[in-house]
């Protein structure tokens, strides 16, 4: 099964390759936020957006975010598979 996961932009690594640093549930990776930039105004930093094979898809507000991963958190082995995939992904 695949998901995409809510997580907050806690930092812009490189605007030019349109690349930020995200947490999800105290995971911190990086994503190319380039699907993003030309909607919404672009990611900024506290922005919550959803996340699939190291890209965020769209952004979400908090409160979305904060369902969707309860919901996700129930799942069990699906969302934990999910949380090990994003960990062993890299985007430099």
């Amino acid at each position: 099964m695949c998901l995409a996961i809510p997580g907050q932009v806690v930092e812009l690594v490189d605007e030019e390759r349109q690349i930020a640093k995200v947490d999800v549930g105290g995971v911190k990776r990086n994503v190319n936020v380039g699907l993003l930039q030309q909607s919404d105004g672009g990611v900024n930093i506290g922005d919550w957006v959803l996340i699939h094979v190291g890209f965020a898809l769209s952004k979400v507000d908090e409160e979305e975010a904060a369902r969707t991963l309860t919901v996700l958190e129930g799942m069990g082995k699906d969302f934990e598979d999910e949380l090990r995939n994003l960990l062993e992904s890299q985007i430099e």
